[in-house]
C-alpha cells in the first residue's frame, strides 16, 4: 500500500499549495481589515495620538496592497472559472452501441473492487487512459472517469486480450474515486487550462500567478501520477496477469500496423479530400499482410479462433465509420469542400488513379505544356532527362507544385526539386501503364497505392526512374516501359 500513502501525500501537498494561495490572497485584506478596526475603535492610532499620522501611513499602504492583491485574486478566481480543462477528442460509445463492451468493464472493476468507469470513449491511437468527463458545472466531489480505448485495440485483439491489457487502466479508477486526489487533479487541470487561455493586459498578470503555481505544484504532480500508476498496477497484478503480457506484445504490433496505414495508405487519400471510412478494418488487413511477409505477427493464426474485440460493439462498420472521420479531422487539413467518405474497393480509381493523373498534370504544366485533357508524352520527356535537363525541370516543377497547393490543397506538399520529378514521373510512367491497359492501379496495405502490372516487374521501376533523373540514363526506363507495353509517344491522359 506504499503507492496509496505515497499519491494521497502527494495530493496534499498539492491541495497545501492551494490553501497557501488562498491565503497569501487574504492576508493583506485580513491586516487591513484590523487596521481599519483598531482605527474605528481607537486602539490602532487614534486621533489626536502622536503616532496617528504614522498608523495612517501604515493603513493606506496596507489597503492599497489588499486592494491590488484582492483584485489580482479576481482575475486569477475568474480564468479559473472560465477555464475548461482539454478534453482529448473521442468517439463515445453509449451502453446501447456496446452492451457485451460495457458488460466485460464492469465485470473487470467488479473483479478488481474499484469503481466502473462512467462511460466509454474511442480515440483513433494505439493507447488507453481514464479521462474525466466534461463538467456541466463546477463540480466539487469526484466522479466516475470516462474510459478512452485506442480503436486499433479493438479490431486487432482479441476481446481477453482487451480485457487483460484493459486491467491496470480500469483500476485507475481508485485513486479517481479519493476525494484528496481528484481535488488536486483537478486544480492542476484548471491552473493549466487557466494558462493555455492567458492573454495580454491584466490577465497576463493572473498567467504570471498561474505559472508560479503549476511550477510550484508540477513536481508533487508527476510523483502523483506515478504514485496512482504503481497503484493500478499493484491492484490489477492478480486479474488476467498471463494474458496482459502477451497482450502487450500485441500494443507494439498494432501501433506499428496503425502508423503505416495512415502515412502509407490514408494520408494519399486524406490529400484529395477523401477519408477512408474504415481505417480500424484496415489495420487488421495491414497487420496480416505484415505477419505474412515479415512474420512479426507470429501466432496470428492460432489467435483467430478467439473472438475478435471488435464483436463487442453492436455495429462495428458505424463505428469504425465515425472513428475514421475523427482520425482525419484530427490528422489533416480539413478540405475546402469537405470531407468524403471512401469505401477500400473504390480506393485504386478514387485515389491511386485520381492522384497519379493529378501528379502528371502538374509535371505538364512544369514542362510548358498546356494541352488540357493530354499529359506529357514519355518519349520527350525522357529525351529531355537524358539531355541534362533534370536540374531545370525540377525547379519548374518544385514551382508549380508550390503555386498549385495555394489554391488546391489536395495536391502533395511542395519537398525538394529532385525528389519531386523523380514522384511525378513515376506517376506519370504508371499514368502511361494504365492507359496502355497492361497494369492497373492498386492498394498495398503497407506500402499505399502501387502499379499492378504483371508484363514488367514493379520492383525494377523505381531504380530506373532514379537513373534517369539523377544520372540522365533514360535506357533502363525505356526498356521497363516496353516490357510493360507502353507506346512512349502516346500522350498520358489527364482524366481516368
Amino acid at each position: 500500500m506504499a503507492a496509496v500513502d505515497t499519491a494521497r501525500a502527494r495530493a496534499h501537498a498539492v491541495l497545501r499549495l492551494r490553501g497557501r494561495a488562498v491565503a497569501a490572497a487574504a492576508l493583506p485584506a485580513a491586516c487591513a481589515a484590523v487596521l481599519l478596526a483598531g482605527r474605528f475603535t481607537g486602539h490602532i492610532g487614534a486621533p489626536g495620538a502622536p503616532d496617528a499620522p504614522l498608523w495612517d501611513g501604515v493603513r493606506w499602504a496596507v489597503c492599497a496592497v489588499a486592494a491590488l492583491t484582492l483584485a489580482l485574486a479576481a482575475l486569477v478566481a475568474r480564468g479559473h472559472r472560465r477555464a475548461v480543462p482539454p478534453v482529448t477528442p473521442a468517439v463515445p460509445l453509449a451502453r446501447a452501441d456496446a452492451p457485451e463492451l460495457y458488460r466485460l468493464i464492469e465485470e473487470l472493476a467488479e473483479r478488481l473492487d474499484v469503481p466502473a468507469p462512467a462511460a466509454i470513449a474511442l480515440t483513433p491511437d494505439c493507447d488507453s487512459w481514464l479521462e474525466e468527463p466534461h463538467p456541466a458545472g463546477r463540480r466539487t466531489g469526484p466522479a466516475a472517469p470516462v474510459l478512452v480505448i485506442g480503436s486499433p485495440f479493438l479490431w486487432w485483439m482479441r476481446a481477453g486480450e482487451l480485457r487483460a491489457l484493459l486491467a491496470p487502466v480500469v483500476a485507475g479508477t481508485a485513486a479517481a474515486a479519493d476525494p484528496d486526489i481528484a481535488a488536486a487533479r483537478r486544480w492542476v487541470r484548471t491552473l493549466d487550462a487557466a494558462l493555455g487561455e492567458r492573454r495580454r493586459g491584466p490577465a497576463a498578470l493572473a498567467g504570471a500567478v498561474d505559472r508560479r503555481l503549476l511550477g510550484a505544484c508540477r513536481e508533487h504532480s508527476a510523483e502523483l501520477e506515478h504514485a496512482v500508476a504503481a497503484w493500478a498496477s499493484e491492484q490489477a497484478r492478480a486479474v488476467d496477469y498471463g494474458p496482459r503480457i502477451a497482450a502487450q506484445a500485441q500494443v507494439g504490433l498494432a501501433y506499428a500496423g496503425w502508423d503505416r496505414l495512415l502515412t502509407r495508405v490514408a494520408l494519399p487519400a486524406w490529400r484529395l479530400g477523401l477519408h477512408p471510412a474504415h481505417l480500424n478494418a484496415g489495420v487488421v488487413s495491414a497487420l496480416t499482410e505484415l505477419s505474412r511477409r515479415d512474420r512479426l505477427a507470429d501466432g496470428y493464426e492460432n489467435r483467430l479462433g478467439d473472438r475478435p474485440a471488435c464483436d463487442l460493439l453492436e455495429e462495428p462498420g458505424l463505428v469504425d465509420t465515425r472513428v475514421s472521420r475523427l482520425a482525419a479531422e484530427l490528422l489533416h487539413e480539413e478540405p475546402a469542400g469537405g470531407w468524403q467518405p471512401l469505401d477500400w474497393a473504390d480506393y485504386p480509381h478514387r485515389v491511386v488513379d485520381r492522384g497519379w493523373r493529378a501528379q502528371a498534370a502538374a509535371l505538364q504544366a512544369a514542362l510548358g505544356d498546356d494541352r488540357p485533357h493530354t499529359g506529357p508524352a514519355l518519349d520527350k520527356l525522357l529525351a529531355r532527362l537524358a539531355a541534362g535537363e533534370a536540374e531545370e525541370l525540377s525547379a519548374a516543377l518544385a514551382g508549380q507544385v508550390a503555386r498549385a497547393a495555394r489554391v488546391a490543397p489536395p495536391l502533395p506538399p511542395v519537398r525538394s526539386g529532385r525528389d519531386l520529378l523523380v514522384e511525378h514521373l513515376t506517376a506519370t510512367v504508371c499514368c502511361a501503364a494504365v492507359d496502355a491497359g497492361t497494369a492497373t492501379p492498386g492498394l498495398d496495405w503497407l506500402d499505399g497505392p502501387v502499379l499492378v502490372c504483371p508484363a514488367a516487374p514493379r520492383a525494377e521501376l523505381a531504380p530506373a526512374v532514379a537513373r534517369a533523373v539523377e544520372d540522365g540514363q533514360d535506357g533502363p526506363l525505356r526498356a521497363w516501359l516496353e516490357r510493360a507495353g507502353v507506346r512512349l509517344e502516346r500522350p498520358v491522359r489527364l482524366s481516368g
